[in-house]
């Protein structure tokens, strides 16, 4: 695994690249040999910011975590990226061993007999709308695991959707009212 680390309004001590090799270093036996983790360590006021992002084949695993200390954010941003790896590994296993039974549950779903005229809304999920850029919803799309996601757009105010396309791009949908 190669780091990709960068300081913004910090300077990156030798000590802190150490630190950064040991904690995220362990995280390399999920990984190929050349996947590139991007490390970014950044300060807010009183609080050192560490984001770490890590490409995987369906998306991107990232965390990110503010606090007083910056070797404390780091060990709290590996504690996050290990449970997203954990969630992510289960993921891809579940679906793997799961596509027997769910074509065996989509074909006894399609013998249910319903009019095909019918239009039935099965779910509704009802959620806050938090202001942010296309690019961070496409982040939080892929962390979510969904093919899209709705959000309150913060340059404009106004809600989008970001989607998955083929090919693994992504569109913009943005309502004109």
């Amino acid at each position: 695994m190669k780091f990709n680390i960068t300081g913004r309004n910090v300077n990156v001590t030798d000590g802190m690249k150490d630190m950064i090799d040991k904690k995220l270093g362990k995280l390399s036996k999920f990984f190929k040999d050349d996947t590139t983790c991007n490390v970014t360590l950044s300060t807010q006021k009183d609080l050192y910011k560490v984001e770490v992002t890590i490409p995987v084949r369906d998306g991107v695993i990232r965390a990110e975590y503010a606090a007083p200390d910056k070797y404390e954010a780091l060990d709290l941003v590996v504690d996050i990226i290990e449970r997203q790896i954990r969630k992510y590994r289960t993921k891809m296993l579940d679906r793997h061993q799961a596509a027997m039974s769910f074509s065996e549950a989509f074909v006894n779903d399609m013998e249910e007999d319903y009019e095909e005229d019918e239009i039935r809304i099965e779910r509704t999920k009802r959620f806050d709308l938090k202001p942010m850029t296309p690019e961070e919803a496409c982040l939080q799309m892929e962390l979510s695991g969904h093919n899209f996601f709705v959000f309150q757009n913060g340059d404009t105010g106004r809600v989008g959707v970001v989607y998955k396309r083929k090919g693994n791009t992504y569109g913009l949908i943005e309502p004109e009212v």
